[in-house]
């Protein structure tokens, strides 16, 4: 098998739902889009579908360095995240919500957990996993994969109500996951509102009695602003994630790559920084992380190696990133992670 033969075998699967092309870019043409037009929201973006397709066009804007006269090298892409040691910096995002991408006639929820948390531990790295309408404290698709890792994996939930947040903390904390945290721009979920599960903003308040209520890293996921980074960090957040959703929570707003230097202006070194959104390649990787993020997260081409081959099929999308991310470095004088800076960008 290969990550071109996952990528057909997906289409097929999700006939009607997603195009799986090779430039998933949010484009209003895509078969993925067109909520504006009545159709459900799909794995396309919020209303015109802008800001999925300006994550895309962000990244896309970004040129990068070639420069080949010097000392050979062999990149190394090893890092640590959260303390933990991980092959490279590319992480399966929280996609959570098989009813989102044709239902359990194309995966169920519980393979999807499966193949995303197993296939990143078999690739090096770590799967991270959401939240949705389907999910109660009875039903943990994500947590029971997670356990199955034997704790090699992190949950990110819904800014649902406190004591509830609470209470799936406490199972991650008893299985021995990496972290927790909540995806705060999670409050404008369509499919949570449509089925009455409500999702609150949370204030540094909010986030602080969370953040105290565990011994587990917390993360912050949805960050798009300055104030916002700051928040986190004020609020005690050992990580935050730059993400608008994908693009489908609000319309209009800028691509993540767009506002990741302001954020990494203010509180690089007070944080680990992740980003999530528009990721499609190993050139994509390089280029955020040379604008400053710790380590990116994949959340639709994720989706598709496991529909298309299960865990084997996101461990073989995950370390071909791998490979374009090494040949990148090679060509841009980047023998490590650490040697990644704003230098090889025009």
């Amino acid at each position: 098998m290969s990550v071109e033969e996952d990528r057909k075998k997906a289409k097929v699967k999700l006939k009607g739902i997603c195009g799986v092309y090779r430039i998933c870019d949010g484009d209003p043409s895509r078969l993925c889009q067109g909520q504006s037009y009545g159709r459900k929201l799909g794995l396309g973006g919020v209303g015109s579908g802008a800001s999925f397709t300006n994550n895309v066009k962000a990244l896309t804007k970004i040129k990068l360095k070639m420069k080949t006269i010097d000392p050979h090298l062999e990149p190394n892409t090893e890092t640590t995240f959260l303390g933990k040691k991980i092959l490279f910096p590319i992480m399966g995002a929280s996609v959570t919500g098989v009813n989102s991408f044709g239902g359990e006639e194309v995966i169920t929820e519980k393979e999807l957990c499966r193949a995303i948390v197993l296939g990143c531990k078999d690739a090096g790295t770590i799967g991270f996993r959401g939240d949705t309408y389907t999910y109660s404290l009875e039903n943990t698709y994500g947590l029971d994969a997670i356990e199955e890792a034997d704790g090699w994996g992190i949950k990110i939930i819904k800014p649902r109500e406190q004591e509830t947040i609470k209470q799936f903390i406490k199972k991650a904390e008893k299985i021995k996951a990496i972290a927790v945290g909540v995806d705060v721009d999670g409050c404008g979920s369509v499919i949570m509102a449509k089925h009455e599960k409500p999702a609150f903003r949370k204030t540094v308040n909010d986030l602080k009695e969370l953040i105290s209520s565990t011994n587990l890293p917390f993360i912050v996921k949805g960050i798009m602003n300055i104030e916002d980074a700051e928040s986190a960090v004020r609020a005690g957040a050992k990580a935050i994630v730059v993400s608008n959703h994908g693009g489908r929570v609000l319309d209009h707003t800028p691509g993540t790559a767009d506002v990741l230097p302001d954020i990494v202006q203010v509180v690089k070194g007070k944080t680990t920084i992740l980003l999530d959104g528009g990721i499609r390649t190993g050139y994509d990787v390089l280029k955020v992380m040379a604008l400053g993020a710790d380590g990116v997260l994949m959340g639709r081409d994720v989706i598709r190696a496991a529909v298309g081959g299960g865990a084997a099929g996101v461990t073989r999308l995950m370390k071909h990133i791998q490979s374009t991310l090494q040949k990148a470095m090679k060509m841009t004088g980047c023998e490590t992670v650490k040697d990644i800076c704003i230098d090889i960008l025009y």
